[in-house]
């Protein structure tokens, strides 16, 4: 019996191992080699999304009309909110429907961007890493040269001000500067002007990247938390960003809203 259940687990494993690689997910014996710009950095370039619920929430949640079910993202489970910070997630989450920046067309900040359902585009320039987003169309620089920043007291920016620099085969992207008016996701997750954000970007097979995300805000939270997802390669012909005109949209709305 004890043979059997042994034998059993090594073909399951070889069979995993298998597949794996077949996928070109990398395997405990080796990591993903990713292919080289002409610069020689990992190529990072194309068009990604991901595939989940953070969005709607960072945290495990159930459905709702327009609310797909969720599993947390965040390591652990829970956003480590400072009491105070609690309720006040809990109030946004009552007024969400008005009280979400999203619902105003306003930039939604780093990192909910990257996780929320709409694609976007790396692009690597050299001194820069420009990263375009169907939401908004708005483009976000990430400046590798270690250009000078104003310090947070002199300005503040809805995505932060960005710099970047190569770890291995991972890009990684420290921000700062933001203001506190974006949210983290659909459901009230919130930050301060504190906020300080570390991504990670790492290619992990042809059509995905790993995106791990370290958040830190000693206004709002108990200690820096992290979340982590994968991000999926666009594979239909000529993927492309289209547009996402949520302005004009907005405006659609309620002047049809005036005209009922």
């Amino acid at each position: 019996m004890i043979r059997a259940l042994f034998v059993n687990s090594v073909i399951m494993a070889g069979l995993a191992l298998g597949c794996a690689r077949a996928t070109g997910q990398p395997t405990a014996e080796s990591e993903y080699s990713p292919p080289r710009t002409v610069r020689g950095e990992p190529d990072l370039q194309g068009v990604w999304q991901a595939l989940n619920a953070a969005a709607w929430n960072l945290e495990d949640h159930g459905g709702a009309t327009g609310v797909p079910a969720g599993k947390s993202v965040v390591e652990g489970g829970s956003i480590p909110y400072q009491p105070w910070a609690l309720e006040k997630r809990k109030e946004n989450f009552a007024n969400r429907r008005t009280a979400d920046p999203e619902a105003h067309c306003d930039m939604p900040g780093v990192p909910r961007i990257t996780y929320m359902p709409y694609p976007f585009q790396i692009l690597q320039l050299g001194r820069y890493v420009a990263i375009n987003y169907e939401y908004l169309n708005l483009t976000r620089y990430i400046y590798m040269d270690k250009t000078p920043r104003p310090g947070p007291d002199v300005i503040d920016f809805y995505m932060g001000a960005s710099d970047g620099h190569w770890d291995g085969n991972t890009l990684v992207i420290d921000t700062t500067n933001f203001n506190d008016r974006t949210w983290l996701d659909r459901a009230g997750n919130f930050h301060s002007d504190k906020l300080h954000v570390v991504e990670r970007f790492t290619r992990t097979g042809r059509d995905h990247l790993q995106y791990e995300v370290t958040i830190e805000d000693p206004k709002v939270f108990t200690r820096p938390w992290k979340i982590s997802m994968p991000l999926y390669r666009r594979l239909e012909k000529d993927a492309e960003l289209l547009e996402y005109e949520c302005y004009a949209y907005l405006e659609e709305d309620g002047a049809q809203g005036r005209e009922k």
